[in-house]
Formats: C-alpha cells, structure tokens, sequence
C-alpha cells in the first residue's frame, strides 16, 4: 500500500463531493474556502491517487420496481474443487446481487440481493443460488426496514487523522 497524507481541506472536499457528486468545481470551491483552480488541482489529485474512483448516482430501488431487499448467508461444500472460484464466477452473472463479501463465522459468504418481489427472490434463490456449485446452505434475512445505509466512507474519522499518513 502507499501512503498519501490528507489534509484538513482533502477531508471537506471528499465530505461534500461523497454527498454531492455532482457538484460543480465553482461550488465546491466556494463551500471549501478555496480558489476554483486550487479546489479543481487538489481534487484531481485525489482522483489520480485513487481516493476517488468514480462517480455514481442513487437510485431509488423501490420507485423501479424493487420491493424486496434480503441479506442472504451462503454455506457451501468444501470437497468440491475450485468451489470458491466457481461460485464467485456464478455470482457475478446474477443482477439481483448487489453486494458480495466473503465473511468469517459460520457461513462463507453474504450476499445483498434486490428482487421485485418475494416470487422473483423464489425463483432467484431455486434457479439460481441452489443450482450454484458447491451450495450447502442457504439463510435469508428479509429486510422489513431501512434503518441507515451509508454508502460512503465516515470522512469525519478521516479528519481526526488529517495531516498524518493514510494507506491507500
């Protein structure tokens, strides 16, 4: 890993660009205290050292249609060769899973998954996630309500280290 220092102002550029990433420079600039052209070299750099990777918008899944959002625990058959290989493989081909982490404890892996409705998270896990190879065991948790969903990074922790060396 390298290491970038980050500053008191890279901090509140990275806050405001996290929560408005469509920001003009000249806003940005303004909101920061900072002159456009220095605002627009900071954050370029940023950009180059890979702090920012890219741009994105938020969509609203429940206006397009989707209902249903379940974290699902995936246990799976050690005996099986390259098992890790080929279901990380499978997974990647199924849109209705939109996180995927290797995790410790009990199971192997956690997946967010969105489905229109309970029917398509039937067919979804039956066609899909069973018939995956080396699939053991299967435990859905069935989200009844969105508490708090950062997409982010906490940027204020980031401000308490500001000025020493981050790894990037």
């Amino acid at each position: 890993m390298n290491a970038i220092s980050l500053d008191a102002t890279d901090c509140r550029i990275l806050a405001v660009l996290q929560n408005e990433g469509r920001i003009s420079n000249l806003d940005l600039a303004e909101r920061i205290s900072l002159s456009p052209s220095a605002c627009l070299r900071r954050l370029r750099l940023l950009e180059e050292q890979g702090v920012v990777e890219h741009y994105r918008a938020c969509l609203n899944r429940e206006i397009l249609g989707f209902e249903m959002e379940a974290f699902v625990q995936v246990s799976m058959r050690n005996d099986q060769e390259n098992w890790h290989e080929q279901f990380a493989g499978a997974l990647r081909d199924w849109p209705e899973v939109v996180g995927a982490y290797v995790v410790t404890g009990e199971t192997h892996y956690l997946l967010r998954v969105l489905a229109h409705n309970l029917k398509h998270y039937s067919d979804f896990v039956l066609n899909k996630l069973y018939k995956a190879p080396g699939v053991m065991d299967i435990r859905s948790n069935i989200v009844l309500q969105t508490l708090k969903v950062e997409a982010g990074v906490p940027v204020d922790l980031l401000s308490q280290k500001a000025g020493k060396s981050l790894a990037v």
